[in-house]
């Protein structure tokens, strides 16, 4: 590129809510954000379907409704379920979109943040492809930054927690291995924009 090239800005590498930095896998599990409703916070989770295995094409299949349950006794408990995310990050930094953040995932479920209940209405759902507990690649917490600079660029991300922070009791991921500090350090972002430390500094 030459110096006085002006690369593409935020709003270009954005087309109605698709990043052009992610491989797109468009889901049908979602819709519409409540009218006037945008999103504020950024909502991390874990997957690995089935449990420690990675690199296949059964989130993407799970995600799209493909998943063949059968396949898996694991995959027995997910029949009939219809759920999304907006991103998954897999283990090899690979970015892949499947809704569009002007709508709504399906990834939160019963939830609850600040007081305001229905997470996914005002959120957008992250799945780090992982095992809650265990440690992610760094080339995932490398993806991660990129992926919330962009959208914090574009929407008004005010801030970040996970699906343990949410919902409480029902859910653990992404895990106590999740280095929450580490992405802090790397976006420069307030502590008070990262739910865990945020309450950890009250």
């Amino acid at each position: 590129m030459h110096p006085n090239d002006v690369g593409p800005t935020p709003a270009q590498r954005w087309r109605e809510g698709w990043w052009a930095g992610a491989r797109a896998v468009p889901s049908p599990n979602e819709g519409p954000r409540p009218p006037g409703v945008v999103p504020e916070l950024v909502v991390i989770h874990s997957i690995s379907l089935p449990p420690g295995r990675y690199g296949g094409a059964e989130i993407e299949d799970f995600f799209t409704n493909r998943l063949d349950c059968a396949q898996h006794p694991y995959f027995e408990r997910l029949r009939g379920l219809e759920v999304s995310a907006h991103f998954v990050v897999r283990r090899d930094g690979e970015l892949l979109q499947f809704v569009s953040c002007d709508r709504r995932a399906w990834h939160a479920g019963r939830s609850v943040f600040r007081g305001r209940e229905n997470c996914n209405d005002f959120s957008v759902g992250i799945e780090l492809e992982g095992l809650e507990g265990e440690a992610f690649a760094p080339v995932q917490y490398r993806a991660l930054v990129l992926l919330l600079r962009e959208l914090r660029a574009v929407y008004p991300i005010a801030h970040v927690a996970g699906h343990e922070h949410v919902a409480p009791g029902r859910k653990a991921d992404p895990g106590a291995a999740f280095d929450w500090q580490g992405l802090q350090r790397a976006l420069d972002w307030p502590v008070a924009c990262f739910a865990p430390l945020a309450a950890a500094s009250a």
